[in-house]
């Protein structure tokens, strides 16, 4: 009887011990699951520098896994209008940021330039080649970002309307969703030019020639921010703290990218 009652005793123990590690288990991998993961929404323009901010960043962040999401940035404006869960957002333009404060959709004391770039006309390499904006009139097909949609769209118009050649050239037009479509146009030699930050020309280097850096728009300035969309906060306040700091800085400086 005594044997009896005292393995009773141990197997309860034993229960409750199992018990109490299985509900920690439990309970750690939510945490983790919950503190480990989170999503940045970016200009289609910062893939591959970001590619590499991202693996840096979670290098020093053990345990932790960045989603990355590209596109044009006002596509990913209305991805967060409709809810999306995003934790860090980076326009290539103010525009699109000042809407998505305007909307609540990101943390204004955690806004911030990060980088800049310049506008550039490009070209198939060894394709003809163009001295000035002017000699586009020569050209069949440009191709451009949709100033409706896409950033580098919007400085491609005001540099052409300050030249006094938008309406001009509109005819020759074929418009990409993205910088990206508008280098990828060019570089298959589909175009016979094309207009696009000068990061992504760089990108392709061995496909495209860069003819000249465009003037008459708006600085070209990027600004990062903490989604209020997402459920990571501190890491996305970690993530914007991180791409302003040296060593952010000098992985974006390594794609083209200036300070702003």
């Amino acid at each position: 009887m005594l044997f009896e009652r005292v393995l009773s005793a141990c197997s309860k123990s034993v229960s409750l011990a199992v018990a109490a590690l299985v509900l920690a288990f439990s309970c750690g991998q939510a945490v983790t699951a919950s503190a480990g993961e989170m999503t940045v929404s970016a200009a289609a323009s910062l893939t591959n520098a970001f590619a590499e901010l991202k693996t840096a960043f979670e290098k020093s962040h053990q345990g932790l896994t960045v989603h990355t999401n590209f596109a044009a940035s006002n596509p990913l404006l209305k991805q967060m209008q409709e809810g999306a869960p995003v934790d860090v957002f980076a326009s290539a333009d103010q525009e699109t940021m000042d809407k998505a404060q305007k909307a609540r959709l990101i943390k204004p004391e955690s806004r911030r330039n990060f980088v800049s770039n310049t506008v550039v006309l490009i070209v198939p390499a060894q394709g003809k080649k163009f001295d000035s904006l002017a000699d586009l009139t020569k050209a069949r097909r440009i191709a451009v970002g949709s100033p409706e949609s896409v950033p580098v769209g919007r400085y491609t118009r005001d540099a052409l309307k300050s030249a006094g050649l938008w309406e001009t050239l509109q005819p020759s037009f074929i418009y990409g969703n993205s910088v990206r479509q508008v280098l990828d146009y060019v570089a298959r030699g589909e175009v016979d030019a094309g207009i696009v930050y000068a990061t992504d020309a760089r990108q392709r280097a061995d496909k495209v020639d860069v003819c000249l850096t465009l003037t008459g728009h708006k600085p070209v300035t990027y600004p990062i921010a903490v989604a209020t969309t997402g459920s990571n906060a501190a890491m996305g306040q970690a993530f914007v703290d991180f791409a302003l700091s040296p060593e952010g800085q000098a992985i974006l400086a390594r794609y083209g990218f200036s300070r702003p």
